[in-house]
């Protein structure tokens, strides 16, 4: 990789890392169902007017939108508004990648290799770890809310697999489509038509000004900026190459959350944390003959993709491209995950 694509590559990560913080000021407003259809009908309309819908049938497109957008956005944002810290969300959804491999392995049939099992039973463990150690210092339910929208999004990995579009970044931004009309009900329904009207109201006040620079940081920044630069580097290079320095993501993540509210990483959740990130990393490395063998379009090739799908997610995009760039290239000599 070049050296202006591995800068292009850590841009990526502190756009991706920034947005929990800028999630957690987007909620300090808008509540959370809300701001689930709020974020993506700002993605939809423009998606619906200018770009052209993936060649794929709706009922598949319906499931990575209801993965990546209804549960894994959902359960994020309740977790957080119930007290998650921004910074520690950034681990916790770590748990994507062991959900990932085991949905794969029910739905797909895909063999789930030693070394996949090893990694994430030390993953799974890890988070054992953080939630043990929380329902003692604080509550339990925003950890519980959080490892929810991890399996949404692996979930959503595994549609995307499935769903096999030719054009990553056109599906993305269409299954942005999938969210806004089910979420803005629900939300009507939980959290009353009273409460949206007055964020929405107040939305244009110098008091909203921080919760709509974060809501705008979602959608413009780490959603199109980030996810535009990642589809680049993952069109160019191989995802071995590129999906690891998402590992970064939770650093950047635990770091914007210390300097935006002064959240001091809990010692305990960042060593499990660390853990988490080992196992998730270890399971998505191939052994050198497994990289052999992928590169000739052999046995190592699912290897090849976990090495995308696995990785965590600030905005779960990345894994979207990582997925469905694997899909589209699963012919090649040269999987791209």
């Amino acid at each position: 990789m070049s050296p202006r694509d591995r800068l292009l590559a850590l841009v990526v990560v502190v756009c991706w890392g920034v947005n929990f913080p800028m999630t957690a000021l987007a909620l300090d407003h808008f509540p959370p169902i809300f701001l689930v259809a709020l974020r993506f009908a700002l993605l939809a309309v423009p998606t619906l007017l200018f770009v052209p819908r993936p060649a794929i049938p709706w009922s598949r497109l319906l499931m990575v939108g209801v993965g990546l957008g209804i549960l894994q956005f959902g359960f994020l944002y309740l977790g957080m508004a119930a007290g998650m810290p921004s910074g520690l969300a950034s681990l916790v959804l770590q748990a994507s990648a062991p959900a990932t491999v085991v949905i794969a392995a029910i739905w797909l049939r895909e063999r789930i290799t030693r070394r996949q099992a090893i990694g994430i039973g030390v993953a799974v463990l890890a988070l054992a770890v953080i939630a043990a150690h929380r329902s003692q210092v604080a509550a339990l339910l925003p950890v519980v809310l959080t490892l929810c929208a991890a399996v949404g999004w692996g979930l959503g990995n595994v549609a995307v697999r499935r769903a096999a579009a030719p054009d990553p970044l056109r599906l993305t931004l269409w299954m942005s489509v999938v969210p806004p009309v089910p979420m803005l009900a629900l939300s009507l329904v939980v959290e009353g038509p009273q409460r949206i009207g007055e964020s929405l109201a107040g939305a244009f006040t110098l008091a909203a000004l921080p919760s709509v620079i974060g809501l705008l940081y979602v959608v413009l920044v780490a959603t199109v900026l980030g996810y535009g630069l990642w589809t680049r580097l993952l069109a160019a290079y191989p995802s071995s190459t590129v999906a690891p320095f998402s590992m970064l993501v939770p650093v950047v993540g635990v770091a914007a959350s210390w300097v935006a509210f002064a959240e001091v990483p809990d010692l305990v959740e960042v060593c499990a944390g660390v853990v988490v990130v080992a196992g998730v990393l270890f399971a998505s490395r191939s052994p050198r003959g497994g990289r052999r063998a992928a590169a000739a379009g052999g046995p190592g090739a699912p290897e090849e993709v976990l090495a995308a799908t696995a990785t965590p997610v600030s905005v779960p995009l990345r894994d979207v491209s990582a997925s469905a760039a694997a899909a589209a290239t699963a012919s090649s000599s040269e999987p791209r995950a």
